[in-house]
């Protein structure tokens, strides 16, 4: 049996078990982590690469920092303030995703949900309302912030540098075309209709510190203060990366660091807010990502739907089904690896037909972005999933919906702003 045949197995196994959920999501991965690696697809090292993965090394230390704002009360103080002027469920809704929809635009969308997902828990706790209603609209609207503009995602960096390569490029705000009608039309879809297919889960105790009934009456201020110190710097560095020369992750771990030296959260308390369930989750999917890039089978699927078109096919038609490719494919793989995976098979097709390679890259980059519909689609989603207590199915049901309002959204526009041949 070929590998990428193997790799298609592990794939339709992954998708089945995802959606079945008699296992734990985590421990699917797992089995097809360690199962690429027994059936010879991948080596050791590749597969487990996921677990010293930049995005896991981000998780464990906003998880700590989160942690930090939630043990000491402020997280519920934030959440107060916010309260105070977002009144009802829907109120909270749009203002969360206005809020991280325009951080995204212009920091790492991982970077913005890590940082306000604790936030997100105090406003739940804060107004009585469950916090699975808030934090999935969170992920979404981080997902569609990051169209917001050139550094929004890194999907985005990809598409520029392919772009290069021809010699063309994206200006800084080219994607806000699109990003930014989707964003809206995303957030008013929410307030409107949206809002009904979001789960609602009984914030029951569980083992994460999130769960946990607090009295923040005998916490010191100072404790207080300096986690919202601490993390308002943490988010400069993510904000200023470039400038300081600083990866995220590493401006996570010296946050992390600074909130366990300096006593705000006790060794014990960091080690609960990390949630291993996510960890493995998220490093366990990478190698699956990772066997669809190296074997071909990722770019085979691709092929073989493009090729069902013909020769000549109509520059719209192509156009939406590079949008729902990639769609598709980055529901399973990263948004980063499915940009990075089609991006030249949109240049070398728009090429062929003598069409504007802007066009259908733009049809990538936005497609690629729609990571709605799975807990793996994106980090962001994989973070909420224990503290929101949502199966494979809660995302489906909630994210296809804007998956499809989204593929209206761009379907109309990007023929405007970016004709095949203009």
């Amino acid at each position: 049996m070929s590998q990428v045949t193997i790799t298609l197995l592990f794939l339709l196994f992954a998708i089945v078990m995802f959606m079945w959920e008699k296992i734990p999501l985590g421990l699917t991965s797992m089995i097809v982590c360690v199962g690429l690696v027994v059936t010879g697809v991948l080596d050791w090292k590749t597969a487990f690469s996921g677990f010293i993965d930049s995005n896991v090394i981000l998780f464990v230390a906003m998880f700590i920092v989160g942690g930090a704002l939630f043990e000491t009360g402020m997280a519920n103080k934030i959440g107060g303030v916010v309260t105070h002027f977002a009144k009802t469920e829907k109120q909270l809704i749009v203002a969360i995703m206005i809020i991280v929809g325009v951080m995204s635009g212009f920091l790492s969308n991982t970077g913005t949900a890590a940082i306000l997902i604790p936030v997100v828990i105090g406003i739940a706790a804060k107004s009585g309302y469950s916090r699975s209603r808030l934090l999935m609209p969170l992920v979404f609207a981080a997902a569609m912030g990051g169209n917001l503009s050139l550094i929004g995602a890194p999907g985005n960096m990809i598409a520029q540098s392919q772009m290069e390569s021809i010699g063309l490029k994206f200006g800084f705000f080219d994607y806000a075309k699109v990003g930014v009608p989707i964003l809206i039309v995303g957030i008013i879809y929410f307030a409107l209709i949206g809002y009904k297919f979001l789960p609602n889960k009984t914030d029951a105790a569980g083992d994460s510190i999130y769960d946990e009934v607090q009295d923040f009456s005998n916490v010191p201020k100072w404790k207080q203060t300096l986690s919202l110190v601490i993390l308002i710097l943490t988010l400069l560095g993510m904000i200023f990366e470039e400038q300081i020369g600083i990866k995220l992750c590493v401006t996570g771990c010296v946050g992390a660091i600074a909130l366990i030296l300096t006593g705000v959260i006790s060794e014990k308390d960091a080690l609960l807010s990390i949630d291993l369930k996510t960890i493995f989750l998220f490093g366990g999917t990478l190698s699956l990502a990772a066997a669809l890039d190296s074997t071909g089978a990722g770019e085979l699927i691709a092929d073989k739907v493009i090729g069902l078109l013909g020769k000549n096919p109509s520059p719209y038609v192509l156009t939406f089904v590079i949008f729902m490719l990639c769609c598709v494919l980055t529901n399973f793989m990263s948004n980063t690896a499915t940009t990075a995976l089609m991006a030249p098979i949109a240049v070398s097709i728009a090429q062929g037909m003598g069409a504007d390679p802007i066009a259908v890259l733009m049809a990538c980059v936005i497609g690629g972005s729609c990571a709605y519909a799975t807990p793996i689609g994106m980090p962001a989603n994989t973070m909420v999933v224990t503290a929101g207590g949502y199966t494979f199915k809660d995302y489906a049901k909630a994210g296809v919906p804007l998956i499809l309002v989204s593929t209206v959204v761009s379907m109309i526009l990007l023929p405007i702003f970016y004709p095949f041949f203009p």
